[in-house]
């Protein structure tokens, strides 16, 4: 299955370029090219690509621009190309695949393709389940009312969390996270030798987060359930979990179905 690729560039040798990297790829397919803001958000539109690489810094409607200029419909994976450094932070919260800096380095252009593939498979994955689940609406109907509301296939959630924290990105390995914290709408990540702010409600976290690991044990507390290492008693139903690093999170009464997977 072929990757439908866009380039957006104001710079014709800087899309040549592009074009002839993705050259060894076989499974990209580049559909089209368009030399500034406006002309992307009506191919996009029109064209629907899977991924576009798209230049940050173009006269009149810049790569931001592009990206809120396209959000009506489901858009495509984004790749920023640009010479400015200091877009690195606007293109990771834009939720971009990767940030590209020019030139292009075909290491770190073989490490994007692979990060595109991988949202892709999910999306497909997620795509697919919901096609099986119509067709069992109408020739099993019985089938459909005993499935989750939701079909979640394997890999969906993140291995990778990009935290912009003191004005720089951080990129948290998922599994080195001991416990998350709510503040309103900012999260405490906790990682046993370090923390940091995540600007993100809690709900939308846990969406992110491998509900077989990440447990509320609290209505503002995530603990990951594999850094727990003791579980100790308290008063009137509640405990304490201690984690890898020694620190311990309250368990609430309401959430004391997840001490019991670890009592047998």
């Amino acid at each position: 299955m072929s990757i439908r690729t866009i380039i957006v560039d104001d710079e014709k040798l800087a899309i040549q370029g592009l074009m002839l990297r993705l050259e060894k790829f076989p499974d990209v397919e580049v559909i089209d090219t368009c030399s500034n803001g406006r002309e992307a958000i009506r191919k996009i539109k029109t064209e629907k690509p899977d991924l576009v690489f798209l230049d940050i810094q173009m006269p009149g409607f810049d790569g931001f621009s592009v990206v809120k200029g396209v959000m009506e419909i489901e858009p495509p994976l984004i790749v920023f190309v640009t010479a400015y450094q200091e877009h690195a932070v606007r293109a990771f919260e834009a939720n971009a695949v990767n940030y590209l800096m020019k030139p292009v380095d075909e290491d770190k252009l073989a490490d994007t393709m692979e990060r595109v593939r991988l949202r892709l498979s999910e999306k497909h994955a997620i795509e697919e389940a919901e096609k099986l689940k119509s067709v069992l609406a109408e020739v099993a109907p019985d089938a459909i009312e005993a499935m989750p509301d939701e079909v979640e296939p394997a890999g969906r959630y993140e291995k990778l969390i990009n935290i912009k924290d003191r004005g720089q990105i951080f990129r948290v390995d998922v599994d080195s996270i001991e416990h998350i914290e709510a503040a309103g709408d900012y999260m405490c990540i906790y990682t046993g030798d370090n923390s940091l702010i995540l600007r993100e409600t809690m709900k939308d976290l846990e969406r992110r987060l491998d509900p077989r690991v990440f447990q509320r044990v609290h209505r503002s507390t995530i603990v990951n359930l594999n850094q727990v290492r003791q579980v100790k008693p308290h008063t009137n139903g509640e405990c304490f979990l201690v984690l890898e690093s020694g620190a311990q999170v309250k368990v609430s009464r309401s959430y004391r179905d997840v001490v019991a997977r670890f009592v047998h």
